[in-house]
């Protein structure tokens, strides 16, 4: 029996709830138990936000064992689209039986946009997937610009387990691209003195949620911009570094993939470590120096094979963890 097949019987089986795991980005993934009629009105929100209708084709390339792959499957059913199922990988648009149907629906990882831009034949496919979502972790400025002159339409989203996958969405494609997170019908949200979003969506999940993510609020109060997540403050000799705002940064500067992480230190407390992927290159301090003022600059650099990311692909900060 297939992961498809599987969840598929499981979908079935009679049980109002379903057993579903967090993706262990700020710590060990966590076990919850979601009511599937919730599910269904996180499809159903999903459907209307980008005009799905039925006999439309949806792409399923992630992996089941987590909400984002669950959900896809999710939304086919109650969408009545028509489900194209291909293993889980870094290169989900290899298979030449895509190019032929065309899909109308699709979502990924950045590292499986990043790697399908790479190559010819798989950039063809991925700009003609006409409602492509982007989740799992954040789309850099870099890969934003990259996507502005998509053809159709593509967004990066907004959510969480606990939300049943996105709950905002942004555009990145077009003359209607924006840095700003549009909530789903049914959706509020509003920002705490912290400066973190709160979000309310009572369709999907059944108490309001204070996030760790710290935002901007739109003048309208209803959209909002990530600046970052404030369990990424390093907190070093008693300055507070955003980890993303360095990346910010140091984005236009640094052609390899790379991170800042953080790690436990003795005299400071704690340090930002700045993680690169490929071979070490000495222009690195010198970038270092020139774009981040004195106090950000990160007290370690190193180099890696692989960027140290969790099961679901997001990057995993805490070196200590």
């Amino acid at each position: 029996m297939t992961a498809l097949e599987q969840f598929l019987a499981t979908w079935k089986d009679g049980n109002p709830r379903l057993l579903v795991h967090t993706s262990g980005s700020t710590g060990k993934p966590k076990p919850i138990w979601v009511e599937k009629e919730r599910m269904e009105a996180s499809a159903r929100m999903t459907l209307r936000f980008l005009g799905l209708k039925p006999g439309d084709t949806a792409l399923l390339c992630m992996s089941l064992d987590y909400i984002a792959g669950m959900m896809m499957v999710v939304r086919a059913v109650v969408g009545q689209l028509h489900l194209v199922d291909v293993a889980p990988s870094g290169h989900p648009l290899t298979d030449n039986a895509l190019a032929q149907g065309g899909i109308d629906f699709a979502a990924m990882v950045p590292l499986q946009v990043y790697n399908s831009m790479a190559v010819p034949e798989e950039l063809e496919r991925l700009r003609s997937i006409r409602q492509l979502i982007i989740g799992g972790g954040s789309v850099d400025e870099a890969m934003a610009a990259r996507l502005k002159d998509f053809p159709y339409g593509v967004w990066s989203t907004y959510g969480m387990t606990e939300t049943l996958s996105h709950v905002a969405m942004r555009r990145l494609s077009g003359p209607m691209a924006s840095e700003w997170y549009e909530p789903l019908d049914g959706v509020v949200v509003a920002q705490n003195g912290e400066g973190c979003l709160v979000v309310e969506a009572p369709r999907v999940c059944p108490q309001v949620l204070v996030t760790n993510d710290i935002v901007e609020m739109a003048p309208d109060g209803q959209r909002f911009k990530v600046l970052g997540r404030s369990d990424n403050v390093i907190c070093s000799g008693g300055v507070k570094i955003q980890a993303e705002e360095v990346e910010r940064r140091l984005q236009p500067f640094v052609a390899a993939p790379f991170m800042v992480a953080k790690k436990k230190d003795g005299k400071f407390g704690e340090i930002a470590v700045l993680v690169v992927e490929g071979e070490e290159y000495k222009e690195m301090e010198d970038i270092l120096a020139h774009v981040l003022p004195k106090y950000w600059i990160p007290k370690k650099t190193i180099f890696v094979k692989r960027l140290p990311r969790t099961a679901t692909g997001k990057p995993r900060r805490n070196l200590d963890a």
